[in-house]
C-alpha cells in the first residue's frame, strides 16, 4: 500500500497521545517486533498501517471523535490493534470483562452509549454474541466479530468485512484525525469491578496514561528488545497500561497470553525467551508450586513486577533464587488513578520491596488521612488518598460518584487502608470493605495473611471475615497447602497462637486445591465468602 510509507514521519516532540506514540515507535523501534502471536511478527514498522487500518474502518461506519467503542475479547493481537485503532479515531475505548455475562455486557454497553462493538465469536466455550443478542442494546449500531462468519444483523461485520471498508476512508485523513487528538482527550473507559452497586466508568485522558507508563518504563529498566508476556487480561489496567501500552513505550515486544496455566507459561518461557513477566503474587506462587519447577529453563526471566496488599518476603527470596529474576518490584495503583501511583525502586532493599508499595511516581502525591478527612503523620495508619496529575477525570456521567471519590481539595479517596513508613514508602494495610472487627478489634486480612504464609506447609492462604455470635465476626482462613504437606484445622489455629495476637487468629480454617481467582489473577474473596457461608448454613 503505497500510502502507507509516509505514516511514521517524525514528530517534533516525546508522544502525548496514543496516536502520537503509534507514530514514533514505529519510527524509533523498525526492525524490531511489536507483537509477536502464534508464530506471527508485526514489526513496529508495520504498527501504522495496521493500526490506521481499525481507524479507517470506524471512520467509514461514522464513528466520530468522542464516540465510545467496545472490545469484549481476550488477550490477542487484535485486541491491541483493535485498541489503539478506537484511540487514534479521537475515539474512547471501553474494555468489557471476559468473565461478564450477556446482561452484565451490555449494562455496561448501554451506560456507556457505545455505537459499536469488537468482540471474540468463541472464548472458552462461550459465544459472546449469542449471550449479548437478548440484551444488545438500541444505542449498539455494529457488531464487529475477530473470528465470526455469521453477523447478526445486516450493520453487523465480519473483521474481513470491517477492514474492506476501510478502503473508503483516505490514509492521510485518518493520519490527520489521530494527530488532531489533544492530550487531555478521554482514551478509555474502564468500569470498575463494582463492590459497591454497579461498575463505574473511569475515564482517563491520553496524556495522562503516557506520562505515568514512561515513568513505569524508566523505573523498571525496560529496554527495546524485551520479550514481555502479558498474562494479565488486557481489559484490566494492568495488562492494558502496565502491559502492551509499556511494551509500545520501551519498545519491548509484546507477547498476549490468555488463559493463565502454570504449564504454558513454563513452556512459553522457555521456548520463547520471556524476559519480563508481571503479575498478581498468585502468579508467581503458581509457577514456584508447580511439579516441574526444577525442570523449567527459565534463565531468559529479568523483570517481574507485582502487587498486593502484603507480600512475604519469603515470595521475593524465592521469586530471586528460585524463578531467577534479576528485578523483582511491587507497586500499588487502582482504575482511579490510571492503574499506578507508587512503586519500589529496583534498587531498594529486599525488606522494603517485600514490606511496601514503594514512593510516588513523579507527579503524585500519597496522603493517609483519619475518617475526618484530616492528614496523618508518618506512621499512623488510615485511608490512603492520592492527587496528582493521573488522578481520573470522573466517572461517567455519574458526578455525585466523581463528588464521593475525589474531595474538594483533588484527593482521590482510595478506600485502601496504609501508612507511610519514615523514608515515605506506602505501607498497604488492606481494602477497608475487607476489613473485620473482632471483639471491638479491627482485623485486617493481608497482615493475618502474611503471618500465616510463613508456616512451611502453607502455598497460598486468603482471610476473610465470617459472622460470630459471640465476637460479631471471626476469622476463616482459607488455605492451599504445599504439596506433599500435611497440616489440619488445630493445628494450624494452635500455631497461629504463637505467631499473633489472639483476636487475629483465626477461629476457622478451610482447605481447598486452589484458591478462586478473578480475572486479574487476584484472589476471589466474594466467592470464598459465599463458598464459606454456603457450608455454615448447610
Amino acid at each position: 500500500m503505497n500510502q502507507s510509507l509516509n505514516l511514521a514521519a517524525p514528530l517534533s516532540a516525546a508522544p502525548t497521545t496514543l496516536a502520537q506514540l503509534v507514530f514514533s515507535c514505529a519510527e524509533r523501534f523498525a526492525g524490531l517486533t511489536a507483537i509477536e502471536e502464534h508464530g506471527q511478527c508485526l514489526d513496529y514498522a508495520q504498527l501504522p498501517e495496521r493500526v490506521l487500518g481499525f481507524t479507517r474502518g470506524l471512520m467509514a461506519l461514522g464513528i466520530q471523535a468522542g464516540d465510545r467503542v467496545g472490545l469484549w475479547a481476550p488477550n490477542g493481537a487484535e485486541w491491541i490493534l483493535a485498541a489503539l485503532g478506537i484511540q487514534c479515531a479521537g475515539a474512547v475505548l471501553v474494555p468489557i470483562n471476559t468473565r461478564m455475562k450477556g446482561l452484565e455486557a451490555a449494562d455496561v454497553l448501554e451506560r456507556s452509549g457505545c455505537r459499536l462493538l469488537f468482540v471474540q465469536q468463541r472464548f472458552l466455550d462461550v459465544d459472546y454474541p449469542a449471550l449479548l443478542a437478548p440484551h444488545r442494546p438500541a444505542s449498539l449500531a455494529h457488531i464487529v466479530t475477530f473470528d465470526g462468519d455469521m453477523p447478526g444483523r445486516s450493520s453487523d461485520l465480519t473483521l474481513a468485512q470491517f477492514l474492506l471498508g476501510a478502503a473508503s476512508i483516505d490514509v492521510d485523513h485518518a493520519r490527520d484525525r489521530a494527530l488532531a487528538i489533544r492530550p487531555e482527550a478521554m482514551c478509555d473507559l474502564l468500569f470498575t469491578s463494582g463492590t459497591t452497586g454497579k461498575p463505574k466508568g473511569v475515564m482517563s485522558g491520553h496524556g495522562q496514561n503516557l506520562r505515568a507508563f514512561t515513568e513505569y518504563v524508566r523505573i523498571i529498566g525496560l529496554v527495546p528488545g524485551d520479550r514481555y508476556l502479558i498474562v494479565n487480561p488486557f481489559f484490566h489496567a494492568f495488562g492494558y497500561k502496565a502491559g502492551w501500552l509499556t511494551c509500545l513505550i520501551g519498545g519491548a515486544t509484546i507477547l498476549p497470553h490468555a488463559v493463565f496455566d502454570a504449564e504454558q507459561v513454563f513452556q512459553r518461557i522457555a521456548r520463547e525467551r520471556i524476559s519480563v513477566l508481571p503479575g498478581a503474587p498468585t502468579l508467581y506462587l503458581s509457577l514456584l508450586a508447580h511439579p516441574q519447577l526444577k525442570q523449567a529453563d527459565l534463565s531468559s526471566l529479568r523483570i517481574a513486577v507485582t502487587g498486593s496488599a502484603s507480600i512475604p518476603p519469603s515470595l521475593i527470596e524465592r521469586m530471586r533464587t528460585e524463578l531467577g529474576f534479576a528485578v523483582v518490584t511491587t507497586a500499588y495503583g487502582l482504575t482511579e488513578c490510571g492503574g499506578l501511583a507508587t512503586i519500589c525502586d529496583p534498587g531498594d532493599s529486599a525488606q522494603v520491596i517485600a514490606g511496601t508499595s514503594g514512593r510516588p511516581i513523579a507527579g503524585t502525591e500519597v496522603s493517609i488521612r483519619d475518617p475526618h478527612n484530616q492528614a496523618l503523620a508518618s506512621g499512623q495508619t488510615g485511608e490512603i488518598c492520592l492527587r496528582g496529575f493521573h488522578i481520573m477525570q470522573g466517572y461517567f456521567q455519574d458526578p455525585e460518584a466523581t463528588g464521593e471519590a475525589i474531595d474538594a481539595d483533588g484527593w482521590l479517596h482510595t478506600g485502601d487502608v496504609g501508612r507511610l513508613d519514615e523514608a515515605g514508602n506506602l505501607i498497604i494495610t488492606d481494602r477497608l470493605k475487607d476489613m473485620f472487627i473482632v471483639g471491638g478489634f479491627n482485623c485486617y486480612p493481608a497482615e493475618i495473611e502474611a503471618a500465616l504464609i510463613r508456616h512451611p506447609a502453607i502455598a497460598q492462604v486468603a482471610v476473610i471475615g465470617i459472622a460470630d455470635e459471640r465476637m460479631g465476626e471471626v476469622g476463616c482462613a482459607c488455605v492451599v497447602l504445599r504439596e506433599g504437606a500435611a497440616l489440619d484445622e488445630a493445628q494450624l489455629i494452635a500455631w497461629s497462637r504463637e505467631q499473633m495476637a489472639n483476636y487475629k487468629v483465626p477461629r476457622q480454617v478451610r482447605f481447598f486445591s486452589a484458591l478462586p481467582l478473578n480475572p486479574s489473577s487476584k484472589v476471589a474473596k466474594n466467592d470464598l465468602r459465599a463458598w464459606v457461608a454456603d457450608r455454615a448454613r448447610g
